[in-house]
């Protein structure tokens, strides 16, 4: 481990939302079992989950902890239970939890003065976290949890603005200066992108922090996208490490449980279930912990599936508005026709360990970067069906460079409920993906893939490289530094 003096101290400022704090504290995980002392800062509603998340580490040996700052929400006017992304309903309260976090600023500046940390690793929605490193003199480092591509093609439609050239919202462009004669329309950019407004002008101040910071670090591997993680950086200029997939520093099935919330289904349970079933035999649907269907899509989802006739594992996230306990979008006596067919998990699920197993043979998923990340290393080919963020260029990603998977139709950016789909088209991508030559070249296409993300993070492989190089850059930075004073 070496001695504390030469031990790099990190800070890990996640944003607050699950799909954010996931990979920071796999990251966190990563950057103590290579030696150094890392410190994770959450809200003390998170904190619970991030000590469980890293518990067994702390067990082994490893230099990792957590500390807290407390969101001032009752000085934006939110209630105090508000203190997540994934608790906010309206975008007036996002707007509210938004203002929120710029105002840890002094918090973290007296967290840095106390533990004096060699660097600060903070997520891209915390650009203002540029201006306390540069005061405290520290090193600040972006976490963007996406793909070089997605980063690389936003910033291409950001400064060459295709969208502004076509007649209407549904006529194709393709991105310029990009690799790959990409395709997007309008219809699929953020709804920011499309017109101005207060978050187009949170966006520039994002894109103008990482500029002034010491680089980005991101949740990917070379051999995944090596023209576009080189297009991130001689192109557009970006200081950047690819030291992914961080899903992989967890070994274990207790590991893998522990990500993220607690499961709303006993781990047991569930492996039970899979390990009754044939290989690749069983779809897996989920769309992240922030996409909400109403009534109708779920039911459309609902049916589809069960004339599908294949088996699943469906995890459902309900429309907040929905009144408790009343399921109208479950079609009559449906659980008991399909128990021996499908599992539905009402809530958080254990994500990586079902796509780990060998009987998922595909995965439907709204494209956000954790489940696509987490798709390819356990080499599951996907059904896409984005639908917010920059999930539509991670489609493009998955179906057009990548090819392990094809779109279910969606055509419409939304801000949390997908756009419309049909049972029809559910059961036929389900069969699709799971069954025929066609998801056969797709799953062996997905397990190649899967064994470079494994050779990546090995001793030796592009991201443990990747990593090694960044760690090098961080001490030298802290001897020069040290020089100075």
């Amino acid at each position: 481990m070496g001695s504390a003096s030469h031990q790099l101290h990190l800070f890990f400022f996640p944003f607050m939302a699950p799909g954010h704090m996931i990979p920071m504290i796999d990251m966190a995980k990563l950057f103590a079992m290579r030696g150094c002392k890392s410190t994770l800062i959450a809200t003390p509603y998170d904190k619970s989950t991030f000590m469980k998340s890293i518990v067994k580490f702390k067990d082994l040996g490893f230099d990792i902890n957590v500390v807290t700052v407390t969101l001032p929400l009752k000085e934006v006017g939110l209630p105090e239970d508000r203190d997540n992304m994934n608790r906010v309903t309206s975008m007036e309260m996002r707007m509210q939890f938004m203002r929120a976090i710029t105002m840890l600023d002094q918090q973290l500046e007296l967290l840095i003065e106390k533990l004096a940390p060699d660097c600060l690793i903070s997520d891209m929605f915390l650009p203002w976290t540029i201006e306390v490193a540069a005061k405290c003199g520290i090193p600040r480092l972006v976490f963007h949890g996406t793909s070089a591509f997605s980063v690389a093609g936003t910033e291409c439609v950001r400064l060459y603005e295709p969208h502004k050239k076509v007649s209407s919202d549904s006529e194709p462009f393709v991105i310029p200066n990009f690799p790959g004669e990409i395709t997007l329309s309008r219809m699929q950019l953020q709804d920011f992108v499309k017109v101005e407004t207060e978050f187009t002008k949170f966006m520039d101040e994002v894109k103008e922090s990482e500029k002034r910071s010491f680089g980005v670090v991101m949740n990917s591997f070379y051999e995944l996208e090596p023209a576009f993680a080189d297009h991130y950086r001689t192109f557009l200029g970006r200081r950047s490490w690819l030291i992914g997939p961080l899903s992989l520093c967890n070994k274990d099935i207790e590991d893998k449980a522990h990500r993220g919330k607690q499961a709303s289904i006993d781990q047991l349970e569930c492996l039970q279930w899979l390990d009754s079933r044939q290989t690749n035999s069983v779809i897996y649907i989920c769309f992240g912990s922030m996409a909400n269907f109403n009534a109708a899509q779920l039911h459309e989802i609902a049916v589809g599936l069960e004339a599908s006739g294949q088996q699943f594992i469906w995890v459902v996230q309900k429309d907040p508005n929905m009144e408790e306990g009343k399921e109208e979008w479950l079609p009559d006596g449906y659980e008991p026709r399909i128990r021996n067919k499908g599992l539905i998990i009402r809530g958080w699920a254990p994500q990586v360990l079902i796509l780990d197993h060998e009987a998922v043979g595909g995965f439907v998923t709204h494209c956000g970067w954790n489940s696509t990340l987490e798709a390819v290393t356990a080499g599951v080919p996907v059904v896409t069906w984005p639908i917010a963020a920059e999930q539509f260029y991670n489609e493009k990603f998955v179906t057009q460079v990548l090819k392990i998977g094809f779109d279910i139709g969606v055509k419409k950016w939304a801000r949390s409920f997908g756009d419309s789909v049909k049972s029809e088209r559910v059961e036929e991508a389900v069969k699709r993906v799971l069954v025929g030559e066609e998801a056969e070249e797709m799953r062996r296409r997905a397990k190649a893939l899967a064994e470079m993300a494994r050779g990546a993070v090995e001793e030796g492989g592009s991201s443990w490289s990747d990593l090694g190089a960044l760690l090098r850059e961080l001490r030298m930075q802290r001897s020069a530094h040290n020089e100075e004073i």
